[in-house]
């Protein structure tokens, strides 16, 4: 009876001093994405595995109630044990990183997967953000380190390699992505902007030697010659199939399982998914979910207005606008803004990796936002 009043007492204190709104709204992604795999998922099950048709779903189900407990554990722990986590699962996933060239699993071209056998597959570069995210923002702002020039020269280091590993595999979408966290965090902590832009140029034409003269990288030459060539390039058609089905719902949309996205274009539930949603529920839905993440992203900003600890600011900061960037590029592609890149979209796209690596983010969030009793 005393054990059971302790862990009361416990969760009591967690509910108590958590910040509802924005555990509201990680809720409520979760949930609508559970239910956008429901009807996005049941006919790619039926029709290409020959099972049960709610196969993908399950799945879905069994990754956001692991999601859910992380989320609750990343949010429930102490600072102190959180940034200690934090800064050994990066660790470990900055080795798998190492190992993907190595023993990765190959689809389509890319080693992007690692295969445990006593862990399902899983995406290190996925589920390595949050923790990038802390581990740069710790570095920043060392108070035992005063020397700028040594915390920007350590964190420039360690962004390179990460990007490094993540171009070999090849993967430019998740690379852009963490060195757009890196320059957020960077601007954030008070370099000079002449800098960032002077590493992000050097940056772009090492990427464009690459996709230029280097055939590893030739299909994401091929993705972005199909962009601005609309008679060319299986992308393209995926591209184009993806405007076709947002054009066809309309407002209101055709209807739950009256889609027909999901059937054409390959990895519809993950790449394509807002497409998916705008096909049966229509332009409003859209506009419902764009809302929701904006409301997500200006109450972590709010939080960090009256946040006075630089760690904290930055991680609060970097997390947001790794969650705005990640959802911009993935609505981007659907409509046909940006060259197709893979991307998945937080909280609704399927998929284990993006759904363990996006709880871990939320937690995160979760603890640093809560209210702390100062004695």
């Amino acid at each position: 009876m005393q054990t059971s009043n302790s862990i009361y007492k416990l969760y009591y204190q967690w509910w108590k001093n958590i910040d509802k709104p924005i555990f509201y709204l990680i809720s409520l992604l979760f949930a609508m994405g559970l239910f956008f795999s429901l009807v996005s998922t049941s006919l790619i099950a039926s029709d290409k595995l020959d099972t049960n048709s709610y196969f993908f779903f399950f799945k879905h189900f069994i990754f956001i109630c692991i999601g859910m407990f992380i989320v609750f554990f990343s949010s429930f722990i102490s600072l102190e044990k959180l940034f200690f986590f934090s800064t050994i699962i990066f660790f470990i996933l900055l080795i798998s990183l190492f190992l993907v060239p190595i023993i990765g699993i190959e689809v389509k071209g890319s080693k992007r997967w690692i295969d445990l056998f006593i862990l399902p597959r899983f995406q290190p570069s996925e589920i390595l953000k949050p923790f990038f995210i802390v581990i740069i923002a710790t570095i920043l702002s060392n108070e035992k380190n005063p020397n700028a020039f040594i915390k920007y020269s350590l964190s420039s280091i360690l962004v390179l390699i990460i990007s490094f590993l993540l171009v070999i595999q090849p993967d430019i979408g998740q690379t852009l992505l963490v060195l757009f966290s890196w320059s957020v965090l960077i601007f954030i902590s008070g370099v000079n902007l002449f800098i960032i832009f002077s590493f992000f140029l050097l940056v772009i034409f090492f990427l464009s030697y690459l996709i230029i003269y280097v055939p590893r990288f030739s299909y994401v030459q091929g993705r972005i010659l199909s962009f601005f060539d609309r008679d060319t390039g299986t992308y393209n058609f995926q591209s184009e199939k993806s405007i076709e089905s947002i054009v066809s719902g309309g407002f209101l949309g055709k209807g739950i399982g009256e889609g027909t996205l999901k059937s054409k274009v390959p990895e519809a539930h993950t790449d394509y998914i807002i497409s998916v949603i705008s096909e049966e529920f229509g332009v409003i839905a859209i506009i419902l979910i764009l809302l929701l993440f904006l409301i997500f992203i200006y109450t972590i900003f709010k939080k960090t207005y009256f946040e006075n600890n630089q760690k904290k600011k930055l991680i609060l900061v970097g997390c947001a606008s790794l969650i705005l960037m990640q959802a911009t590029i993935h609505i981007g592609v659907n409509i046909r803004l940006f060259p197709t890149t893979g991307m998945t979209l937080p909280f609704l796209s399927y998929g284990g990796s993006s759904i363990i690596s996006i709880s871990f983010l939320s937690g995160i969030i979760l603890n640093l936002t809560r209210r702390r009793i100062n004695h």
